[in-house]
This record gives C-alpha cells, sequence and structure tokens, in this order.
C-alpha cells in the first residue's frame, strides 16, 4: 500500500512539473511604484494613453501609459479604492471606496472632483459606466446595486434581490443588460430599461468576486472565491466552461477586447492568461509580492496592467494572435 502511495504522490509530481513545463511564464515590462500602498484597483482610457490606479490610501493615481510617469493624483476618498471606470468618452473618471462609502466622478484632464454620489450603506466594491456613458452602475456591500445619472448625479434607481455583499457589476456591451456578481453565490441579468430582474445564475459554489463580458456580449466570466472561473452563454445562461488552475480567490477577470482571451488575478499571487475556446492556461505572469486585485487589457489589447498588494501595478506584454 506504501509502495503504491508512493508512486502515484511521484506521479503527481511528474504530472505537476510537466505541466509547469508547458507555460510560459512572462517577467513584466514596467512596474509602476506609487505611494507606498497597495493598489487594489487598475483601468486603462479608452484611448489606452491614461492607466489608473485606486490604492488602499484612497488615492488614485493617473499614469502615462507608455512611459510609467506619473501624470496626476486624486484625493478624497478616505477608504480602499476598490473599483475605478472610465467613461467611455475618457473625460470622467469614476471610483468607488470602502469606509466613505462614496462614489466619486473625477474630471480626468484636471483632477477636479466635479460629483459625490451618495447613498450606499457600505462600501463600495464595483462601478461600471454604461456604453453611452448616461448612467453609472455601482455594487455595494449593503448588497444592493444601484444606477445613477450621470449628467446630474441622481439616484435612479435601486435593484434589490441579492443576499449578501454585491461584489462586482458590468454592462453588457450594447447597455441593455446590466449584470450583478454577489457573494450569495449568485450572478443576476437585469434590464436597464425596465431594471427588473431577468435571469439568476444560481448553484455556484462559492462567493462571485468579479465578472466580465465579452466585447461581443456573447459571454460572461465570473471569477469565485474558490478559485475558479466560468464561462457562461450570456442568452440562455448556460455554464459553457471551467477554467480551474488557481489556488484562492479569483478577485478580478475581464476578456481581452478580441474576446479571445481572459486574463485573471488571484490571491494565490499570479496573474494567468486563459484561451477561452478551450479553457487552456497559456500564460502565467510571475513576479507578484502579494495577492492580485486587479487586471485590465489596454484598448488595443497588447498590454495587460495588474495592481497588487504589493504596492505596484505591473504592464505585461500579451501574447500576439498567431497567424
Amino acid at each position: 500500500m506504501l509502495t503504491r502511495r508512493f508512486c502515484l504522490q511521484a506521479l503527481f509530481i511528474l504530472l505537476s512539473a510537466l505541466f509547469a513545463a508547458s507555460l510560459t511564464f512572462s517577467q513584466e515590462i514596467r512596474v509602476l511604484q506609487g505611494d507606498g500602498f497597495d493598489v487594489k484597483s487598475v483601468a486603462f482610457s479608452p484611448d489606452g494613453r491614461i492607466l489608473a490606479s485606486g490604492l488602499t490610501s484612497g488615492t488614485i493615481l493617473l499614469w502615462e501609459a507608455s512611459s510609467g510617469k506619473e501624470i496626476r493624483r486624486l484625493e478624497g476618498h478616505t477608504g480602499y479604492v476598490f473599483s475605478i471606470s472610465f467613461s467611455p468618452d475618457g473625460h470622467l473618471l469614476a471610483s468607488g471606496s470602502s469606509i466613505d462609502n462614496t462614489i466619486r466622478l473625477w474630471d480626468v484632464s484636471s483632477g477636479e472632483e466635479l460629483k459625490r454620489l451618495e447613498g450606499h450603506g457600505s462600501y463600495i466594491r464595483s462601478v461600471s459606466f454604461s456604453p453611452d456613458g448616461r448612467l453609472l452602475a455601482s455594487g455595494s456591500d449593503d448588497r444592493t446595486v444601484r444606477l445613477w445619472d450621470v449628467s446630474s448625479g441622481r439616484e435612479l434607481a435601486r435593484l434589490v434581490g441579492h443576499g449578501n455583499v454585491v461584489g462586482s457589476v458590468a454592462f453588457s456591451p450594447d447597455g441593455r443588460l446590466l449584470a450583478s456578481g454577489a457573494w450569495d453565490r449568485t450572478i443576476r441579468f437585469w434590464d436597464v430599461s425596465s431594471t427588473k430582474a431577468l435571469r439568476r445564475l444560481e448553484g455556484l459554489a462559492d462567493f462571485v468576486v468579479s465578472i466580465s463580458f465579452s466585447s461581443d456580449g456573447g459571454l460572461l466570466a465570473s471569477g469565485l472565491a474558490d478559485g475558479t472561473i466560468h464561462i457562461w452563454e450570456v442568452s440562455s445562461g448556460r455554464e459553457l466552461r471551467r477554467l480551474e488552475g488557481h489556488r484562492f480567490a479569483v478577485n478580478s477577470v475581464s476578456f481581452s477586447p478580441d474576446g479571445r482571451l481572459v486574463a485573471s488575478a488571484s490571491d494565490d499571487q499570479t496573474v494567468r492568461l486563459w484561451e477561452v475556446s478551450s479553457g487552456k492556461e497559456l500564460r502565467r505572469f510571475k513576479g507578484h509580492g502579494g495577492s492580485a486585485n486587479s487586471v485590465a487589457f489596454s484598448p488595443d489589447g497588447r498590454l495587460l496592467a495588474s495592481g497588487l498588494d504589493d504596492k505596484t501595478v505591473r504592464l505585461w506584454e500579451v501574447p500576439a494572435k498567431p497567424p
């Protein structure tokens, strides 16, 4: 029995080594170091020229993506900046924070705080602009999803139904659907015009921490606290694929602009690239000194940014599509 167990252990180690050897491990092309605080969120501007990072200090740093030079800092939040989102025209940046429980709208060119959206009763985990830039969605620890009018800052709707923290919200590319993922282990789809709940995806094994739509709106990726990533067909709610490999919670998922890749960031201190069509892990980015909290592709899909608990933002080169 001992011999058999030893052989099985040896086989497992060998297979793990062979799998690791088949992966491409990549080094970052640039490391951005700011104020010495952990980075909870990252986002590229629509033109790809600016990279924003939200810190545990409450500060948001704006960087020139091509050089890594700090352009501007946005100050005002008193808690962790869990989420940031650029408006489609790139003129505004929305941020959601803990402690002060507020959403703020910033003028990107000047750094001026334009509006403060108040109403959530707890931490803001996620903010997302609608594709036309007229609406902002937010998800909170108060278990609600809210829709805001960007021009006035007025709360338009409160979407109730989740039984726990709403960890992530995302608009479909056509702006008709809003998806929300929560710690109640469900994903919900809402009709934006009527604010009615359309579908609920249940039976998930753990908290839903992050969600992301593909660029054509046909797929939704979800990152769970158990380390798995699920790919869903939006029209039917059917699970198409499950991506396994992370050892701890998947804090962020993002589709590449062409829809062929999904990037993920995890508490296991890795950022990984997955092929959507096969579910295969293609690349693992090493060098992180802490949990990976957020990932974002540049608009041209050539770069991937990650925000980390080692107080850095790292930029990685995304492998080109094979000819």
